[in-house]
C-alpha cells in the first residue's frame, strides 16, 4: 500500500477489487504517460479523503498485462468504478477531483 491507496496485480485485482466490499475506483496507469503521472495526485488525494467509504487502487498496465486486457483498456489513465464487482462507470484520460469525488459520492450514495 502506497498512502492510502492500494497498488494491485493480475494476481490481486480479484480480492482487493472484485470482492471488495465496498464501491472501488480502479486507476490504469504507466510509469511513461504523463497524463497519469498529472492525475497522480488527485488519485492520492480522493484515496485520502474516502478512506474506510471507498477504495482506491492502481494498476500498472506494463507490469500488469491480464486485467487490463480483461476490461479492454485501450488508453491510459482509464479510471473504472467497480460496485459489488461489476464496473458501473468509467472515466478515461485525467480529470478533475471534482468530477471523480461527484462519481464516488454518486456511487457511494447508491450503495447505501
Amino acid at each position: 500500500m502506497t498512502g492510502k491507496y492500494i497498488n494491485v496485480t493480475d494476481e490481486t485485482f480479484q480480492a482487493e477489487v472484485l470482492g471488495s466490499a465496498v464501491p472501488v475506483l480502479a486507476d490504469f496507469w504507466a510509469v511513461w504517460c504523463g497524463p497519469c503521472r498529472a492525475i497522480a495526485p488527485v488519485i492520492q488525494a480522493v484515496a485520502t479523503e474516502y478512506e474506510g467509504r471507498a477504495k482506491v487502487v492502481k494498476i500498472n498496465v506494463d507490469d500488469n498485462q491480464l486485467v487490463p486486457m480483461r476490461y479492454n483498456i485501450r488508453s491510459i489513465p482509464t479510471l473504472l468504478f467497480f460496485e459489488r464487482g461489476r464496473v458501473v462507470d468509467q472515466v478515461v484520460g485525467a480529470v478533475s477531483k471534482r468530477e471523480l469525488t461527484k462519481r464516488l459520492d454518486n456511487l457511494i450514495g447508491q450503495a447505501a
